[in-house]
């Protein structure tokens, strides 16, 4: 039986444009797919994507649900499309406040973050990890690449933990060159609480989430780590290193062969 990855991408070409993530967010699962893995593969609805051209369509069986995040409810839609050229599907988490109405993906026309950039990430992850359980699937690993899935790995351990969906399933998290340039707001930490994602988990970090605070959160909810650029944040892959965790080593242009071993010794036979 074909072993089962979960992709959670921040970006993803051809729907936005070209980075060195949203290359990775496009190439390494097509490459895993071809080596063999099923796959699944989200990313956010951000505003910039246009849904005629990408032939984005509304899941209706998916969409519907409402997140509580900051004392507010917000409409999950779940919409979805295939990548040219290819046969991978991705589904897009959309809400009308947190991604349809923004003209940009993370930052505004100024360059300034959104301010609510962390209640978008825990939008994010929370939206993910329900559309999963919808779709009864069940992975044997979730990776993360970007931080606005950084959020993800403390779910899955905590909030979503007995969920059959996830029970097994190991996190991996990819760090890249440092993106997020500021701050995620005075009540973070208060939105995410969640279930058993409780405030007291959330104590060792300082109450100023910035790059570094979400990373360490990601790191140590996460089974195992990627290098996946040749520039990532030192102190965040010594921070890793440190706690002992499996680490991929950047492993080039020619990574896919790379990362599917990574996979397999995460998840043997």
């Amino acid at each position: 039986m074909a072993k089962k990855v979960l992709f959670v991408n921040q970006e993803i070409i051809p729907y936005v444009p070209e980075t060195e993530m949203s290359r990775m967010g496009k190439l390494l699962p097509e490459k895993t797919q071809n080596d063999g893995f099923e796959i699944r593969t989200f990313m956010p609805k951000w505003g910039n994507i246009n849904e005629r051209r990408g032939q984005l369509h509304e899941v209706i069986r998916l969409s519907g649900m409402n997140l509580i995040i900051n004392d507010a409810d917000h409409p999950l839609i779940i919409k979805v499309a295939s990548i040219p050229t290819s046969r991978i599907q991705v589904y897009f988490i959309d809400n009308d406040d947190y991604f349809m109405k923004r003209a940009a993906m993370t930052t505004d026309d100024a360059g300034n973050e959104y301010a609510d950039n962390g209640e978008r990430a825990i939008f994010f992850a929370r939206g993910v990890l329900e559309t999963v359980k919808k779709l009864r699937w069940t992975p044997d690993i979730i990776h993360c690449q970007g931080w606005m899935s950084a959020v993800l790995p403390l779910y899955v351990k905590t909030a979503y933990h007995d969920e059959p969906s996830f029970a097994n399933a190991k996190v991996v998290t990819s760090l890249f060159t440092s993106q997020l340039k500021g701050e995620l707001g005075a009540q973070f930490k208060q939105n995410v609480v969640f279930k058993s994602a409780t405030e007291d988990k959330l104590a060792v970090y300082d109450d100023k989430f910035d790059f570094m605070e979400l990373g360490k959160l990601a790191l140590d909810y996460s089974d195992a780590v990627v290098e996946a650029s040749s520039d990532v944040n030192s102190d965040l892959l010594a921070y890793a290193k440190g706690k002992g965790m499996p680490v991929l080593n950047y492993p080039g242009e020619d990574f896919g062969s790379a990362y599917s071993k990574f996979y397999n010794e995460l998840i043997p036979e």
